[in-house]
């Protein structure tokens, strides 16, 4: 099964994500199959870059994007509530 999820980059107390698909049972910041965007929350607002065509590509291939994903595609108008 794969997932939507987050995996951490940056520095101490300076977080940056990459949104990536990556197989449920892999690590965090481990092995992932796709890079499909980047979320940075410490800019204000906080920016969040997504590949539409992409992130439906994998959703229609089955596969669960976490609960932060979640929220952040929705914002992004990528789902729809």
């Amino acid at each position: 099964m794969t997932k939507i999820r987050l995996t951490r980059l940056g520095k101490h107390k300076a977080p940056f994500y990459r949104v990536v698909v990556a197989e449920s049972r892999a690590r965090r910041d481990g092995p992932f199959v796709e890079i499909i965007g980047t979320y940075d929350p410490k800019k204000n607002p906080y920016e969040f870059n997504v590949d539409r065509e992409k992130a439906l590509k994998w959703l229609k291939h089955g596969a669960q994007p976490t609960v932060t994903v979640k929220k952040l595609l929705e914002k992004a108008g990528v789902l729809t509530a």
